[in-house]
């Protein structure tokens, strides 16, 4: 094993730490049940030239009740052994799921926009599904064999130190055969898990977009990509096993050879009077003991190298750094006001291509700003900075006189709500959905949010009521219910901010109606800022920027803006045909 992939074990292991005693005891009785396996040799070399050599009835009666007693023991100490390195693999996995899901939750939007959601899933099961057997199953096999591998070498040393040299010769052999495999094990560990990761994607693309699948009647295709997936994975795995399955036997004949030398050797130094009968069977069975451990330590550096790929994995997530973090020495936010303002704004996802470019704005407290403007003119790139999903590449935002990135994020987001087009529900009760937006709410608070959400009708008239459970992104509940629950939930968290990103333009008229009234009690009394889509919802916004290819185009009222005949009124007039063709 290389140095980067013995760091990389070591890292590893060091979760095993917060159960060192539960491990030393486990340690010790997998000592025993190795010692164990050192003493039968020794009986039955007594066996050999004691009782049967001399025959001595006692003896066989005394070497009798002393392997009872041993075995007895033996299985008390594995059965200890095999509870408590069953229970620290299950902690460990907890433990190294619980610390990788809390960093995901750490890391920026950025990061999430980067990475395919099936990958991160593969990361919190099957690759440390896959660590379990490194840092439990094979690292006390490799401790356990490795006993057993000393002992019965110092015992061999004891018996006949010449004919242990003999059989030495083999031990270069098998190191360079068990490296030349581990690199490959590790290289197919890494496309294994992989091609896993690949399936997993699959999978969640495919059955979150059913609906998509099924009205393009798209069903086969989708099964011959999938096929394909599938069938890398099987190849990876297949090649994973062609390398395992070629690493073992090349052991077993190699420590063959060294029994071989033994029966050879041996055999003589009995004939010659050097070695007893008892001894010489004494020394070969050390011998298969030296085999056997021989053959399990590189099956078990196999695995843990096939396993490292793994770990390579989650430990590229765990050394992520997060884009957008609490500068040093930042306070919470406390709002007085509530007035938002952008100073000399630009903003770029990629180095060079700017979304925003010196933007300025300012939304004094209660008042509603909304941003309209062509598709890909920056409008939600301004909602994505206003919580800091994302920092300003250059200027500034600030609220109440303060830079945003001052404050810590937790406190900047605890005073801003959000209201999104898609709206995402929980698979969960419409009520603790609800609760998201304040966790400690009574119920009074919660039904006087359902109330101002218009959303007391439609909930009480299901079977269930507060307490039915909306599905799988809250698929059972129709678009105009879901955006109402986010707006129930948006007023439980009472910010003194708000962002609606769209919240109305994927609605029915009906739905938008009861949606919009909704919204304004949401919006009355708070900044908030409106991405509007249907350019009707925004009439009566105290300010309306019109963005286009990122900078600021026109602003003012919508009488203002409309009066100018420039790019709002070739929108507001598109929108308003728009409307009257769906009529």
């Amino acid at each position: 094993m290389d140095r980067s992939k013995w760091q990389s074990y070591k890292r590893l292991l060091a979760y095993l730490w917060p159960y060192k005693k539960r491990l030393g005891l486990s340690i010790i009785f997998m000592i025993f049940v190795a010692f164990s396996n050192l003493v039968v040799p020794w009986i039955i070399k007594d066996v050999i030239d004691g009782v049967l050599g001399n025959k001595d009835i006692y003896m066989l009666y005394l070497i009798i009740l002393g392997i009872l007693f041993i075995f007895f023991i033996r299985a008390l100490a594995t059965f200890g052994h095999r509870y408590y390195m069953g229970y620290i693999g299950q902690s460990v996995i907890m433990d190294i799921r619980n610390v990788l899901y809390h960093h995901l939750q750490t890391l920026s939007v950025s990061y999430y926009d980067r990475r395919r959601t099936g990958d991160m899933m593969s990361n919190l099961t099957n690759d440390i599904a896959a660590l379990q057997t490194a840092i439990v199953a094979d690292f006390v096999s490799l401790v356990q064999e490795v006993a057993i591998f000393i002992g019965s070498f110092a015992s061999m040393l004891y018996l006949q130190w010449k004919l242990t040299i003999l059989c030495l010769i083999i031990v270069p052999l098998v190191s360079y055969v068990i490296n030349f495999f581990g690199k490959k094990l590790h290289a197919s560990g890494l496309d294994v898990q992989a091609a896993l990761a690949d399936v997993t994607s699959m999978l969640q693309e495919t059955i979150q977009g059913v609906r998509i699948v099924k009205s393009f009647n798209r069903s086969d295709y989708e099964e011959e990509r999938f096929n394909n997936v599938n069938k890398s994975n099987f190849h990876a795995n297949v090649r994973t096993i062609k390398q395992q399955s070629q690493l073992t036997p090349l052991v077993e004949f190699f420590a063959a050879l060294g029994i071989c030398a033994i029966i050879w050797y041996g055999g003589i130094s009995v004939i010659d009077g050097v070695m007893t009968t008892g001894e010489l069977i004494a020394f070969l069975i050390y011998a298969i003991n030296l085999a056997n451990p021989t053959r399990r330590i590189a099956e078990s550096m196999g695995n843990i190298q096939k396993s490292l790929a793994a770990a390579d994995r989650i430990f590229d997530i765990l050394d992520e750094q997060p884009e957008i973090e609490n500068k040093k020495g930042a306070r919470p936010l406390i709002i007085k006001n509530g007035d938002v303002k952008a100073e000399h704004v630009s903003f770029a996802y990629e180095p060079g291509h700017w979304i925003l470019k010196d933007v300025n704005f300012i939304a004094h407290p209660g008042e509603t700003i909304a941003l309209v403007g062509p598709s890909g003119s920056g409008k939600t790139t301004v909602a994505n900075l206003l919580p800091r999903f994302y920092d300003v590449s250059s200027g500034c935002i600030k609220i109440d006189g303060v830079d945003i990135r001052d404050v810590t994020i937790e406190s900047l987001r605890e005073h801003i709500g959000i209201v999104p087009q898609d709206t995402l529900l929980f698979n969960t009760t419409i009520r603790e959905n609800i609760l998201y937006g304040k966790l400690d709410a009574t119920d009074e608070e919660i039904e006087a949010a359902i109330k101002a959400a218009n959303a007391e009708e439609f909930i009480h008239a299901l079977p269930e009521g507060i307490y039915t459970k909306v599905g799988d992104r809250g698929m059972i509940l129709s678009g105009g219910q879901r955006q109402r629950i986010a707006i129930a939930r948006a007023i439980l968290k009472n910010p003194a901010i708000l962002i609606l990103d769209e919240a109305t333009s994927a609605l029915d008229t009906e739905s938008e109606k009861i949606v919009q009234e909704a919204l304004d009690r949401l919006m009355k009394g708070r900044t908030s800022f409106v991405i509007a889509h249907r350019l009707s919802t925004i009439k009566k916004a105290d300010q309306i920027l019109v963005l286009h290819d990122g900078c600021v185009a026109e602003h003012g009222t919508h009488k203002e803006l409309i009066a100018q005949h420039g790019l709002y009124y070739e929108l507001y007039t598109l929108s308003d045909r728009k409307k009257e063709g769906d009529k």
